[in-house]
């Protein structure tokens, strides 16, 4: 049933970033003429913002196809973490593209380029409704996902551009402001990178192995402790698989008589049990060492 469950949610992120790429292609090569006719800085980073949009949004559908394939002798979780990867590019590539801006925007300051505010303002009303159809496809199931949570964060900052972008086009169109068209590409600069950092950091949390920010292991230890027969935890891990998937591993050790009487299956079920219910976090992929005592006397140094 879970299998089943996951496998239907994974077609319907897969559908809803399907129909976001087409809108933002589309919306793309819109721009590029727009770009080009107008000589907007904004509306240039608005464009460029969207290529990585079109770009992260084409990779993030890949991967989305790539997470249901089944585990095999080599890849034993399968291809679980390519979400992952995929949003730690798409973060990465926005950041570049900040930088970029900053470069364009110095340059422009020393030679100013006259931009026409109707035509700005009309190719960013297009812009900001097609991104506004993709935010509406994206929006409900953002959480379901990093690859569709990464998805929608880059249509939400190129519908921000886009805003930026008819702003600039009305200042220069209505009072000839046409600095407002080097604000508004520092705008969109300045709201790419914090969104990009933290997209970046939630990545790279799981790369590194790092535990689930919910799970506290000292109170997964202490839990773990309070089992009947459990005597203590040690060489305990946990870290993220990808999406909603969870691992932990343990070397719990038990009284000495639990070994001779069989009741350490009965153990062994408990603390499963307890790992995939009890926590903020279910740990479904558990696996538990049972030891005598003693054991960790004579195990390697890496397992204290």
């Amino acid at each position: 049933m879970h299998a089943d469950a996951h496998a239907h949610g994974s077609g319907a992120g897969t559908n809803r970033i399907a129909i976001a790429f087409g809108i933002t292609a589309a919306l793309f090569a819109a721009q590029v003429v727009g770009s080009i006719v107008t000589g907007s800085l904004a509306l240039l980073v608005d464009t460029v913002h969207m290529l990585t949009d079109v770009a992260g949004l084409g990779v993030a559908l890949g991967a989305q196809a790539l997470v249901r394939r089944p585990p095999s002798g080599r890849r034993t979780w399968g291809l679980v973490r390519v979400e992952v990867l995929a949003a730690a590019a798409q973060a990465a590539a926005l950041l570049i593209v900040a930088l970029v801006v900053v470069v364009e925007g110095v340059r422009r300051l020393a030679e100013p380029t006259e931009v026409p505010g109707p035509l700005l303002l009309a190719f960013g009303v297009v812009g900001l409704v097609g991104n506004l159809v993709a935010l509406a496809v994206l929006a409900g199931g953002r959480g379901s996902s990093l690859n569709l949570r990464a998805a929608f964060l880059e249509v939400l900052n190129d519908a921000i551009g886009s805003v930026a972008v008819i702003a600039a086009g009305a200042a220069i169109w209505l009072w000839g402001f046409q600095q407002a068209d080097l604000v508004a590409s520092a705008l969109v600069a300045a709201l790419i990178v914090p969104r990009s950092v933290v997209l970046l950091r939630d990545t790279g949390r799981i790369l590194l192995e790092a535990a689930p920010a919910e799970l506290d292991l000292d109170d997964v230890r202490a839990h773990l402790e309070q089992q009947p027969h459990v005597l203590a935890v040690h060489d305990l891990h946990a870290s993220t698989l990808g999406t909603g998937s969870h691992q932990l591993t343990a070397h719990v050790v038990v009284e000495e008589a639990c070994f001779h009487d069989g009741h350490a299956p009965r153990i062994l079920d408990a603390l499963q049990t307890c790992v995939a219910e009890h926590f903020p976090v279910p740990l479904e992929h558990a696996t538990f060492q049972l030891e005598p005592p003693g054991h960790a006397d004579h195990e390697r140094p890496t397992h204290a």
